[in-house]
């Protein structure tokens, strides 16, 4: 639960307030913030240091004032409120403006419950893996079942077309992000959504920019599943023993789920190129059958067994649960087939962790069965970038024909020295020893001319990165095309 700091803050927020400043405006997250509160209403401004795309043509279409450059002057006129994203830091000069000043000051995920969660029941999904395919499934079941939900989720939700939704209904489904809050809140975000229901899909060691270790993270979590009460319900993946672990002690009523064991378990799962089906079983007793989803994998089918036990519990019926399940289209960026010319299929992914990694290249091996699997790679997350998981990464490419390895990226404000940096060269020989042929590539440049020259009908691209990967994916399906 929030600490009594973070309780000081939300009794601040004025009554009145009709102007609302967010610093940081262009993050994903605080660009959906910035939509939603001028969606009820409020007048909304904000500032960062750049603003790029999509989110730079998303806040001038919601009418939204965004200042590029940070200044104190900023917050003059004052505002009423002011909205801290996480990427501020103290030296930060609206932040110093802040500390000395008087205007009333929250964090995004303070924002978020004050103006949208105290009077909704919150859904929320938390894990190291797949909550974001997992928040936009649960938001889709609610809407084609006519519940009309609101939704924050960290990707664009293909069916409602954004990666946020304000609706009239009770549910509010959020995804729950384990990262840090603010400057002036190192705990996790999760913490401040107080959910009446949430899942754990998965817990591992992730985001090695702010957690030492596993351990580090698992106290995180710990802190999740401790907040929550009696009358309120958690869904836990068994499939992964700490996710287990750290829910097993929780007041919550604890319901487990998963592909090998829990309470719930998906049977009978076939996948091909047209998705998945599955059986539910609970105790042994069936509870749905030949449930079916658009998106392969067995992750998604998880993602899936998940999302119907927390609604199943909450009180919606299986046939309900099924229906939205078969018209669930999926999020942007996660196994997303952005193109196909010459018998060549081109797919964009945000994987960046090797677990993440190994099941979207084995979904897509089922998916496209025979054919040949062609991935690339960029180290750019905060993790990713760091040699933490140089072993890790060397199986997680197991079912890849050929591997092209990138940079890794470079983070001004958080540069790595190189006896604690990812290495490429050692990582290529690794795989290539395990069977894949991989080549660390010194551009993106070169990744894409060796990618095209290997290139032949009837491989499968994957593009792999956590940003924009400098938008090989398109320039590669260009070149496609102009060689077609």
């Amino acid at each position: 639960m929030p600490d009594a700091s973070s309780e000081t803050r939300l009794a601040r927020i004025p009554a009145t307030a009709r102007r609302i400043h967010l610093i940081g405006v262009g993050g994903t997250a605080m660009a959906a913030l910035a939509g939603m509160l001028r969606e009820i209403g409020y007048a909304v401004t904000g500032s960062d240091n750049k603003l790029y795309e999509p989110t730079a043509s998303l806040l001038k279409r919601l009418g939204i004032d965004a200042i590029e450059g940070f200044r104190a002057e900023n917050l003059s006129p004052e505002p009423d409120l002011v909205v801290v994203g996480n990427v501020i830091t103290r030296t930060n000069p609206e932040a110093e403006a802040l500390i000395r000043g008087s205007i009333p000051y929250v964090s995004m995920p303070e924002a978020i419950w004050h103006f949208f969660l105290r009077e909704r029941n919150v859904l929320m999904v938390a894990g190291t893996h797949g909550k974001t395919t997992s928040t936009a499934m649960i938001a889709h079941i609610l809407n084609a079942a006519g519940r009309d939900p609101s939704m924050l989720v960290g990707g664009v939700a293909k069916d409602l077309g954004s990666n946020y939704r304000v609706g009239k209904g009770a549910e509010f489904v959020i995804e729950g992000d384990e990262y840090d809050t603010a400057f002036f809140d190192k705990g996790p975000k999760f913490l401040h959504y107080r959910p009446d229901g949430a899942i754990i899909t998965a817990v591992e060691f992730d985001h090695a920019d702010i957690y030492r270790d596993l351990d580090h993270v698992k106290s995180s979590f710990r802190a999740l599943a401790a907040s929550m009460k009696p009358t309120q319900l958690l869904v836990v993946c068994a499939d992964f023993p700490h996710a287990i672990d750290v829910s097993a002690t929780t007041a919550a009523r604890r319901i487990t789920f998963g592909l090998s064991v829990g309470d719930y378990r998906a049977t009978n799962i076939a996948i091909d190129a047209d998705g998945a089906r599955f059986d539910i079983e609970r105790a042994g007793k069936q509870v749905a059958q030949a449930v079916r989803l658009p998106i392969g994998g067995r992750m998604n089918v998880a993602n899936a067994l998940g999302a119907f036990v927390l609604l199943h519990e909450y009180g919606m019926s299986p046939v309900d649960i099924a229906k939205g399940l078969a018209t669930f289209s999926g999020v942007v960026r996660r196994q997303e087939i952005i193109g196909e010319t010459g018998g060549i299929t081109v797919v964009d992914d945000f994987a960046h962790h090797p677990t993440a990694i190994g099941v979207t290249l084995e979904a897509i091996a089922e998916r496209f069965a025979g054919r040949r699997i062609l991935a690339a790679f960029e180290p750019r997350s905060n993790t990713a970038r760091r040699n933490v998981f140089q072993n890790g990464f060397t199986s997680a490419f197991d079912r890849a024909s050929r591997v092209y390895l990138g940079p890794v990226y470079f983070k001004e404000n958080d540069p790595i020295a190189p006896a604690e940096r990812l290495n490429t060269a050692a990582l290529a020989e690794s795989i290539s020893a395990r069977g894949p042929h991989a080549l660390a590539c010194s551009s993106n440049e070169e990744i894409l001319a060796a990618m095209f020259a290997d290139a032949r009908p009837g491989d499968v691209a994957v593009f792999m990165s956590n940003g924009p990967f400098d938008n090989l994916k398109e320039k590669f399906l260009a070149a496609l095309r102009a060689r077609q």
